[in-house]
């Protein structure tokens, strides 16, 4: 009975997607709980650079969608990097911490701490963000040397978001 509480407990404060152990190495701190959590599609977008005599695709941005356990779209995920919800409250992060859970395979999970807020709404109370259950997103294998400078290349990704206020 316990158990069927906390699920749905969970499910109303929008954890449609909560059947994963969050790290210690990336946990939120005690006090905090979650409001939301959105499974995002996507991609990372990726350039071209050279540093220090080294060609390598660098992150530029996400460019995502954000959605319900409904399947509905709730917001977006974009450079900043910056989380939007549909009713136009949003959310600049800053990365805390990551691990890399799948090494090779997919992104970093992360730790996110909100840096800044704008509008009111859902995310104005939001502290903290959780990105775990990533898939895909790495930087491009191959292509990048003096004829790509400077090009773009997407990479598909999904992942899902936990965002977390007191």
């Amino acid at each position: 009975m316990i158990k069927k509480i906390l699920i749905l407990s969970a499910m109303l404060q929008g954890a449609a997607y909560a059947d994963v152990v969050i790290p210690e190495q990336i946990k939120v701190s005690a006090g905090y709980s979650p409001v939301l959590t959105a499974h995002a599609k996507g991609d990372q977008i990726y350039q071209c650079s050279l540093n220090k005599g080294e060609y390598a695709w660098e992150i530029q941005a996400p460019d995502a969608k954000l959605f319900d356990q409904q399947g509905k779209i709730v917001g977006n995920h974009t450079a900043g990097p910056l989380w939007e919800y549909k009713e136009g409250s949003r959310v600049v992060g800053k990365v805390v911490k990551k691990i890399d859970i799948t090494p090779g395979k997919a992104i970093s999970w992360l730790l996110v701490e909100v840096v800044s807020h704008q509008g009111d709404g859902l995310f104005s109370n939001v502290s903290f963000i959780n990105r775990v259950n990533t898939h895909g997103g790495l930087p491009p294998a191959s292509g990048c040397d003096a004829n790509h400078l400077g090009s773009e290349k997407r990479v598909a990704y999904t992942a899902d978001y936990v965002f977390y206020g007191k």
